[in-house]
């Protein structure tokens, strides 16, 4: 069957919040900014955002690198440790592959030409028994042959949301990009998941895309009216192929088909998606091989 067009995507998405089919999201400044001077807003069709940007010396960077994001957990106490850290690796995720897009992603430890910092400012939990039930009309209306791609709304009760705060610096911390960001779930292509974290999951990738963008871009990402097609490593990440560049490792892997069918049956995203890439143990034992034995 064919996708919907652009239009009438962005037509559907208009009615539903019109009807109060998206939950609303405020901005909410915190404290993880070098600075929040000369912020202005540049808002998209469902998000709202306060950006700064110099263009000039953001096209100029070759490579960057990627603090972990931060997630206090006062600010979604309902949520457990691994559902935060589950957003905030969404987060780091989600720009590390849009940044791919244009610039080569460097370990932590590593020098690079602009260092990106993301925090979560405000994070509201899903209801997730009304997700669930959400989840469970929804499949119920595939069995259904319509003969046209009609999205079945959730239930628009109890629709998470997320604020969050990035910026990208200098070498010598100066900052080059800022960007204050806030969305809510929609009714109609929010996928209901049964857990307290899914549509903050969700929306910590969207948030990772659109900063990537600025950067990328050097622009807001909502200074256009036009949809840009995602590039074929970002597609490839998607799927739960390897990254573009082996510094995104470190946040694992997309949960690619798993997560297509576990967001289908409202499955909790924790179920699906490992999170971040373990790191190695420290003075485990070091086996010796056959060769070495000898």
């Amino acid at each position: 069957m064919p996708s919907l067009r652009s239009a009438e995507y962005a037509g559907l998405l208009a009615m539903a919040c019109l009807l109060g089919g998206c939950a609303s999201a405020p901005i909410v400044q915190g404290v993880g900014l070098s600075t929040y001077d000369a912020l202005q807003p540049s808002d998209g069709l469902i998000t709202k955002s306060l950006v700064k940007v110099d263009k000039e010396k953001v096209l100029a960077a070759k490579t960057a690198k990627i603090l972990p994001a931060t997630f206090s957990p006062a600010l979604a106490p309902k949520m457990t440790n691994e559902q935060r850290q589950l957003i905030a690796n969404a987060v780091d995720r989600g720009l590390c592959v849009s940044l791919s897009d244009r610039l080569e992603i460097v370990p932590p430890d590593a020098p690079a030409d602009i260092i990106v910092r993301a925090s979560v400012t405000q994070a509201t939990e899903t209801d997730e028994i009304v997700a669930g039930i959400s989840a469970a009309a929804s499949l119920g209306m595939n069995f259904v042959d319509l003969g046209v791609p009609i999205p079945t709304p959730r239930i628009p009760i109890g629709m998470g949301n997320l604020s969050m705060e990035a910026e990208a610096v200098d070498p010598k911390g100066h900052q080059v990009a800022a960007m204050l960001w806030a969305r809510g779930a929609n009714a109609l292509f929010s996928s209901p998941r049964a857990s307290k974290a899914s549509d903050a999951y969700e929306l910590a990738d969207s948030f990772g895309e659109d900063f990537g963008a600025l950067i990328v871009k050097g622009e807001s990402p909502f200074a256009s009216s036009g949809i840009d097609l995602p590039s074929a490593q970002r597609i490839g990440s998607a799927m739960g192929l390897p990254p573009k560049h082996a510094a995104c490792d470190r946040h694992g892997r997309y949960p690619g088909l798993a997560g297509v069918v576990g967001g289908q049956l409202g499955l909790p995203p924790e179920w699906t998606d490992a999170g971040a890439a373990k790191p190695p143990q420290q003075g485990a034992p070091v086996l010796a091989s056959h060769d070495s034995a000898q």
